[in-house]
């Protein structure tokens, strides 16, 4: 499975994973970006992403969080 951009959720659930000690609260989009794209199962455009995309994987980090 090669994950996109726009698989926000499961991006989450990766970076939840690599990163558990980490509060996503507090993770700036530079960061959150640079995991996303060394996630193993990435595969997808380094300049498709954007701030709403980094938004909504934050959003996602955080609920699978609750």
């Amino acid at each position: 499975m090669s994950l996109k951009w726009a698989d926000s959720l499961e991006i989450a659930i990766q970076l939840d994973e690599a990163h558990p000690d980490v509060d996503p609260k507090y993770v700036n989009f530079v960061d959150l970006r640079a995991w996303t794209l060394a996630l193993d199962e990435f595969d997808d455009e380094p300049e498709h992403s954007g701030e709403r995309i980094l938004e909504a994987i934050q959003m996602a980090w955080l609920e699978e969080r609750e």
